[in-house]
């Protein structure tokens, strides 16, 4: 399959839905109240799962656009650069499925039978109170964090490459001016 020289309009939309959506999802994460045992979601949480069920689709259809649609990688960059920035790609691919899965599982550890998507119940991944929904659930916002600290890298480096190298490695992400 040929490398395309450039990210394409798909790509590039898809990438910043997916911003958009994780920092409307970091900041409901981060305000919404502690969950006690055996209360039901509340409007918050549902919207949470709802943004992580959209989140969780447009990563896997990005995933499916960058295997079927590669982008060669910039020439310019040395090696360890091209290396390094695959790298932290896939990691920020993991980690958001990993993020979305592991709180799919809280939902169903938790009982929830939700349908935050046009009214499709989301299956349980789990059964209620079992020892690997408590598991697996428990790692959602350990994932979270790994996923924080991976976009932390992925945008430093973004910024290192515009502001210091000044190499026009991030306008390959931008809109065409």
């Amino acid at each position: 399959m040929t490398q395309q020289p450039a990210y394409g309009n798909t790509a590039k939309v898809l990438h910043w839905m997916i911003v958009l959506l994780l920092a409307a999802q970091f900041a409901i994460g981060w305000l919404m109240p502690d969950i006690q045992p055996g209360a039901p979601p509340g409007s918050a949480m549902t919207l949470h799962i709802a943004i992580g069920l959209i989140i969780l689709m447009l990563i896997i259809l990005r995933f499916a656009w960058r295997l079927f649609h590669p982008v060669a990688p910039a020439n310019t960059l040395p090696r360890w650069q091209r290396l390094l920035s695959e790298s932290v790609h896939w990691l920020l691919y993991g980690l958001v499925v990993a993020t979305a899965m592991t709180g799919w599982f809280f939902a169903s550890f938790r009982g929830w039978h939700l349908s935050p998507l046009v009214g499709v119940p989301l299956p349980m991944l789990t059964a209620p109170d079992s020892i690997a929904g408590r598991l697996v659930g428990g790692w959602h916002q350990a994932a979270g964090f790994g996923l924080l600290i991976a976009i932390g890298i992925h945008v430093a480096a973004a910024f290192i490459h515009a502001f210091v190298f000044r190499d026009r490695i991030m306008q390959r992400m931008l809109p065409r001016a």
